[in-house]
């Protein structure tokens, strides 16, 4: 008897449980929205995928800046008389920026995707652009031949910050890591085919990977095992697997840039407010960072602030690699005080408050902004910059030819006269805007009146060769766009979305309370 009961308790338990699971009461309730209703994700309702809100992962080589206001421009006297740095407090929203400058290795994997891409001799000219001027290392009355021939090609020299490379080069190396790293997420989720790099570096010219024609279905790439699988997350309108990734599906990362000068100077600071009363959290508060006093990338500390005064092993070493003054690169035999004579290593000397190397020295960094002198007078105190040229799709040539020669999108100059009846802008090209258009009275001859001009961009930080003034981060100059030096290299920065925190998924912007329930 114990036995037939026991089986048919059993019999009841499956039973019950089967029923339970025919009446889907374990069923995951299905996201709606909460403007009309219909479920996401439900091919049944319209088949609107909607990926769930999460922050988007660090993307290699880079470093969370959480955002915040500052007082950008000057921190000590204007010894130099150039009156371009002029106080201002700004918000800069959280960005990305590079743990430390890129480095000669990091360029010559650049070059050798380059060359093997476009190896067909009608590229010739696209191979020798991208090849930075090694040349800068010479001197007429200096040796420097050997630096010529093996600062950038050499293992010794693998680490150190590639110079010689113009602010248009630098840029392109920035479009081509956005490919690079997006490609390869796309091959780890399954959603390309492991072989589509051998096509490319087999010269495949203008079939090569970008990702704003992966995203607009301009480059067609065989799908990965994930893509054409049951498996796949993602479903069009009718529930199939869909093969293309788009943007909104958080999958890919966002663009790769120069940094913004205002980005770049905050990020140098390093300065985070900390409570010694308690730890920093996203739930926990401190006051804005108005004014920061600081005079380089370290907080002050000691008397030149140019050295480590913290007791111990490290106490009085240099703290950047500069010109401590004529003649002086790297101080005396068997006491050296920055040990470098030129670059040194992208990651050496202690980093600042974000995790930054070599904010201030080493080699100084080209910014995405066009140089104007008062530039801080005239820009918006959110995300200052000045430098837009703003462009759109050539659809010219209709759907499937939106390409150029190298696989990019081609982009064209916004008409002026489709942007008459707006109210935020009137004219595509804001290089000049308030300083040197017809509306400021203004104007830059290159080479007649003034060094300035639209080719002009800022460079930002100190170098290997320069006085401790120029470590400063407030301190700034210019170059041509298609200009390099051997003490300009640079550092890759990307936006960040979504909450300012950046801290989970369940990171919002904002302050939130509890709701009040009305009493009974």
């Amino acid at each position: 008897m114990q036995v037939l009961t026991g089986v048919r308790n059993c019999v009841l338990f499956l039973a019950v449980t089967g029923a339970m699971s025919s009446c889907k009461i374990f069923k995951k309730k299905q996201e709606q929205s909460a403007v009309t209703g219909w479920n996401y994700n439900d091919k049944t309702q319209g088949g609107f995928y909607v990926a769930k809100p999460k922050d988007i992962k660090t993307a290699p080589g880079l470093v969370f800046v959480q955002g915040g206001t500052f007082t950008m421009g000057q921190t000590q006297e204007d010894v130099m008389a150039d009156w371009n740095n002029i106080q201002k407090k700004i918000t800069v929203s959280s960005f990305f920026i590079d743990r430390s400058e890129v480095a000669n290795v990091h360029y010559r994997e650049y070059l050798n995707w380059v060359e093997n891409v476009f190896s067909d001799p009608q590229y010739e000219a696209v191979v020798e652009g991208v090849k930075p001027d090694t040349l800068v290392w010479r001197s007429e009355l200096a040796y420097n031949e050997p630096i010529v021939e093996y600062y950038f090609r050499h293992p010794a020299y693998n680490y150190y910050p590639v110079v010689g490379v113009n602010w248009k080069q630098a840029n392109d190396f920035c479009v081509w890591r956005t490919d690079r790293v997006n490609e390869l997420e796309l091959q780890k989720k399954g959603f390309i085919n492991p072989n589509n790099i051998k096509t490319e570096m087999n010269g495949g010219g203008q079939e090569n990977f970008n990702t704003k024609a992966y995203l607009m279905g301009e480059y067609q790439v065989q799908p990965g095992k994930l893509a054409t699988s049951k498996n796949n997350p993602l479903k069009d309108a009718q529930g199939r697997p869909r093969t293309a990734v788009k943007f909104e599906d958080g999958i890919v990362y966002g663009d790769y840039r120069l940094p913004l000068e205002s980005e770049w100077e905050y990020a140098a600071y390093g300065a985070i407010i900390q409570n010694p009363q308690r730890k920093q959290s996203s739930k926990k508060r401190g006051e804005e960072l108005v004014a920061n006093k600081q005079i380089y990338s370290w907080p002050n500390d000691g008397f030149d602030n140019l050295r480590s005064t913290k007791p111990g092993a490290y106490q009085g070493a240099f703290l950047a690699n500069f010109k401590r003054g004529n003649g002086d690169y790297m101080g005396v035999a068997g006491g050296l005080n920055d040990n470098a004579a030129i670059p040194g290593q992208v990651v050496s000397f202690q980093p600042n408050g974000f995790g930054l190397y070599n904010m201030g020295g080493n080699v100084s960094e080209w910014v995405a902004d066009t140089y104007r002198p008062l530039t801080n007078m005239e820009e918006d105190d959110l995300n200052p910059f000045r430098g837009n040229v703003f462009k759109k799709v050539d659809l010219s040539k209709g759907q499937g030819n939106l390409r150029d020669s190298l696989g990019r999108i081609k982009m064209i100059p916004e008409s002026d006269s489709a942007l008459r009846n707006r109210r935020n802008y009137q004219h595509f090209y804001a290089l000049n805007y308030m300083d040197g258009d017809s509306l400021s009275a203004n104007s830059y001859g290159y080479g007649i009146t003034t060094l300035i001009s639209d080719k002009s961009k800022v460079v930002k930080g100190g170098s290997w060769n320069d006085m401790a003034y120029w470590l400063s981060p407030g301190t700034r100059r210019f170059l041509e766009e298609d200009q390099s030096s051997r003490t300009i290299g640079f550092r890759c920065a990307m936006t960040h979305y979504g909450a300012p925190e950046g801290l989970s998924s369940k990171a919002q912007a904002g302050n939130f309370f509890p709701p009040r329930r009305a009493k009974k």
